[in-house]
């Protein structure tokens, strides 16, 4: 682990982070869409990670708008999934619709493992709604100029005096994205196929 997958991963996160610090802060928007791309590229993996990581380290040097950007688009996936299963529940089994609930909870909370359930199933729609839906509520928190001051919580910082500024407009931004995840996967899913009623033989 430490050499064969420990290593590389290791390396792959410093070169992120690299690449993220050379960007600045001058392309706000541009950053927020990126941040908010890698935040749904992998659920939780290492290219989540370097953006979380990259985002909380400038939080020392009193930069907290990536912060934001981040946290924003990493609740789209969970919530954008909960949304397609209100959306288009037929197209979804009672499992999934469930687990829809559940998704929604978890991205309130900034949990985006929350969407891993449905990404495990479907990767080749999920990941790219998500990734559709997070790059736009990563740009939209940059460009509306939100500053987050705590490193996680999800929605429930909004109750922590002066931790989020333009909170409405924070909101927006991680309503809309949601909103675009939500639709495109409701709209490209295929169909749970419905078991077939079996009729009793008198």
């Amino acid at each position: 682990m430490i050499y064969v997958v420990g290593t590389p991963v290791a390396k792959m996160l410093a070169g992120l982070t690299e690449f993220l610090d050379t960007m600045g802060t001058s392309n706000a928007i541009l950053l927020g869409l990126l941040l908010g791309t890698m935040m749904c590229v992998d659920l939780g993996g290492p290219v989540n990670k370097a953006a979380y990581a990259f985002s909380v380290g400038l939080l020392a040097s009193q930069s907290y708008a990536p912060m934001a950007a981040t946290m924003a688009a990493g609740m789209v996936p969970p919530i954008g999934m909960g949304i397609a299963t209100l959306i288009a529940r037929r197209k979804f089994a009672q499992t999934e619709r469930e687990a829809g609930k559940a998704a929604l909870v978890l991205g309130c909370c900034f949990i985006s493992e929350g969407a891993i359930p449905f990404a495990a199933k479907d990767p080749l729609r999920v990941i790219p709604a998500s990734i559709v839906g997070g790059a736009l509520t990563g740009a939209l928190s940059m460009a509306f100029g939100a500053k987050l001051l705590a490193p996680h919580g999800g929605l429930f910082v909004l109750l922590i005096p002066n931790a989020i500024n333009h909170a409405l407009l924070y909101l927006l931004a991680i309503l809309a994205g949601s909103l675009v995840t939500g639709v495109i996967y409701a709209v490209i899913k295929k169909p749970e196929l419905q078991p077939l009623a079996v009729e009793a033989v008198a």
